[in-house]
């Protein structure tokens, strides 16, 4: 068996539905079987609320907690475990709130700025025009440049001394573009915090804290393989406030922190570095694939359609429209063919697409062949 099939294996709803392609990762991911041992473990042999008791069940679940923040801190490559904090959450839209009614707008004045990406997922906007207009502060648009990245030469442009935040993306959920936050914190300099959404990069390729400089990193688990209703915020905690959300912190998720941990231990023995290639050229074979079709307008930089161009490939999600038949429709008809898509708006911000999409996602259960079908299905559509 080869690498890949070794992996898509572990996946029982993926193997249980041989004639079904799973195309919508992006919304949330399939679970190994290693993730639902983890978790089915746990509640038949030591379930228990963490920091409620004293007794061995109660201190061994507090622990597994623990660990599971220190395993966080391994996985994002954290240069600094000792002063940095994991507060988990319940995936990366209340994450992303947290950082800003908690942490931001306590230290927000009226004329403060928050530069905000408008064209990526409202949960990485709304927060931030809660945060400002509670305080008085200003919210400004970051701009996109034609390759729809962020525009550096216009973003340092708006970087003045009132800035306060910098909200990015890592991997863009409806284009599949790296953001090249790096970029971002070259302008900023040394003392603008940086919260980073990376719902769609955690999870699907490695991610190095120091190699970012970031000051935040917010996602959901149930994109990367672990059980729906958690996630995390790293905080750096160098820049501005140690990072403590407001209010009682109530019984966690045990059982969904445990799946997380289940599934970063499953991912590096997986190879994340691997199975980034592995989504990357996926991608490539759908764009090349789509672009030889004339019924058919890919989103996101047009120069990222085949395997030898000199920009950087999609991670995994492409998004694209048919020219004659409305997107919600062509989703209901490959669904028909058991090709399962997401088909909508996908919550993109106020200046991003107005027409809905088809978006492709995949992961590493997911094979060239799914992609040669989908193909087909399109195909049969090109005209």
């Amino acid at each position: 068996m080869t690498w890949q099939s070794t992996l898509r294996g572990q996946f029982p709803q993926i193997t249980s539905n041989p004639e079904t392609a799973y195309l919508d990762s992006a919304a949330t991911s399939q679970k190994p079987q290693p993730v639902l041992d983890a978790v089915m473990t746990y509640l038949t042999s030591g379930n228990a609320n963490a920091a409620r008791g004293t007794y061995p069940w109660a201190n061994r679940t507090t622990a597994r907690i623990e660990h599971a923040r220190d395993r966080l801190r391994r996985f994002l490559a954290d240069p600094a475990p000792g002063e940095s904090g994991v507060h988990f959450v319940s995936g990366t839209t209340e994450g992303l709130r947290t950082v800003a009614r908690d942490w931001l707008a306590p230290q927000l004045h009226p004329g403060d700025e928050i530069l905000v990406p408008f064209a990526d997922h409202s949960a990485n906007i709304l927060p931030w025009q809660e945060a400002a207009a509670l305080t008085g502060a200003t919210v400004r648009a970051i701009p996109y440049d034609a390759a729809h990245d962020y525009a550096t030469g216009r973003v340092a442009e708006m970087i003045t001394p009132r800035t306060r935040m910098i909200a990015a993306t890592h991997v863009h959920h409806v284009y599949g573009n790296d953001m090249n936050v790096h970029r971002l914190r070259a302008l900023a300099g040394p003392d603008i915090p940086i919260c980073l959404d990376a719902a769609q990069s955690f999870g699907h390729l490695p991610i190095s804290v120091g190699a970012l400089d970031v000051d935040f990193v917010v996602f959901s688990g149930h994109k990367a393989m672990a059980l729906p209703g958690t996630g995390a915020v790293w905080a750096r905690n160098r820049r501005g406030p140690v990072f403590q959300p407001a209010g009682w912190n109530g019984s966690p998720n045990t059982s969904g922190i445990i799946s997380l941990a289940a599934a970063m231990d499953w991912l590096d023995e997986a190879d994340l570095e691997r199975i980034a290639q592995w989504n990357q050229a996926l991608g490539v074979r759908l764009t090349e694939g789509l672009s030889k079709m004339a019924a058919y307008e890919i989103l996101g930089c047009q120069r990222s359609l085949t395997a030898d161009s000199a920009v950087q490939q999609r991670h995994g999600i492409v998004a694209f429209r048919h020219r004659a038949i409305g997107s919600n429709d062509l989703g209901f008809i490959l669904a028909a063919d058991g090709l399962l898509v997401r088909a909508d708006g996908h919550c993109q911000g106020a200046q991003g697409e107005k027409t809905a999409s088809v978006r492709v996602s995949v992961h590493v259960y997911t094979t060239r062949e799914e992609i040669d079908r989908l193909l087909d299905a399109l195909a049969a559509l090109d005209r």
